[in-house]
């Protein structure tokens, strides 16, 4: 039986020549700025050096997600984008790294589960984030997605207890999305202080590859990310270099991002 996309990817990384890699994961919300040039957008990332690519799914109350992501998501349901649509996109996309979508369950759910991960699948996605979905919460819809071709990728917050972080890992693959602060996504000034504490607890807790995101949006932020997990995920500074400067702005990024990673 051949590997999993996502699991293949973690491994190439950690045989890198030279010892192992960080991987840089890019978020793109689906339909931003308009559907042919989001289009355009995931593939210049992955020439930038994705390694993984996360795809949000535009959503009209979307909590988690700070002015930034909320702005391209209005923008993206005002253009048209729906569930069927973004994996549509991420179809025509073809991507040669794994795919992630991000979602919240709400729209998931509207457009039907089952359907949902079988229709995601065909269309070339790996795994399934859904940020308002905590582990337990629904046994059926665990189980549907786990069955499916799908990784089921949890979001691990620093506050998370010893026991829930224990239930969180339990069914979870591909890698584990540690939240670097508490709040809505966005950038900020500097990584957090006690972020290596909070990485080396959910490495205790699970042999999974541990990305951290939320709010790292500068090459130096990444790299110091990056001394400390297996993945980098930025979002809001790269939907805005693409908002501001279409996809060579959000390629020159990603670029300087990926350096800056293998750097870490």
């Amino acid at each position: 039986m051949s590997d999993h996309p996502i699991a293949a990817r973690w491994r190439a990384l950690r045989g890198t020549a030279g010892g192992r890699r960080v991987a840089l994961i890019p978020y793109l919300t689906a339909g931003f700025p308009t559907p042919e040039l989001s289009l355009e957008a995931l593939r210049v990332v992955v020439a930038a050096g994705a390694d993984l690519v996360e795809v949000g799914v535009p959503f009209s109350d979307p909590l988690a997600d700070g002015p930034t992501i909320q702005r391209s998501t209005q923008t993206a349901l005002d253009h048209g984008m729906t569930v069927a649509r973004v994996l549509e996109l991420i179809h025509r996309a073809a991507l040669p790294v794994p795919v992630v979508v991000m979602t919240y369950l709400n729209p998931v759910m509207a457009f039907g589960l089952e359907r949902f991960v079988r229709e995601a699948a065909a269309a070339g996605v790996a795994g399934l984030l859904l940020t308002d979905f905590p582990a337990g919460a629904d046994q059926g819809v665990e189980a549907t997605v786990a069955a499916s071709p799908l990784a089921l990728i949890r979001l691990i917050a620093p506050t998370t207890t010893a026991d829930r972080l224990a239930r969180a890992v339990q069914g979870a693959s591909g890698f584990l999305y540690l939240i670097s602060r508490l709040g809505v996504t966005g950038a900020r000034d500097q990584v957090p202080a006690d972020l290596a504490e909070h990485v080396a607890r959910v490495r205790a807790a699970s042999p999974l590859p541990v990305a951290v995101g939320f709010g790292i949006s500068t090459p130096a932020q990444a790299r110091a990310t990056a001394g400390l997990a297996d993945g980098v995920v930025v979002g809001s500074a790269i939907v805005e270099a693409l908002g501001a400067g279409g996809p060579n702005a959000a390629e020159r990024l990603v670029r300087a991002l990926a350096a800056a990673v293998r750097d870490g």
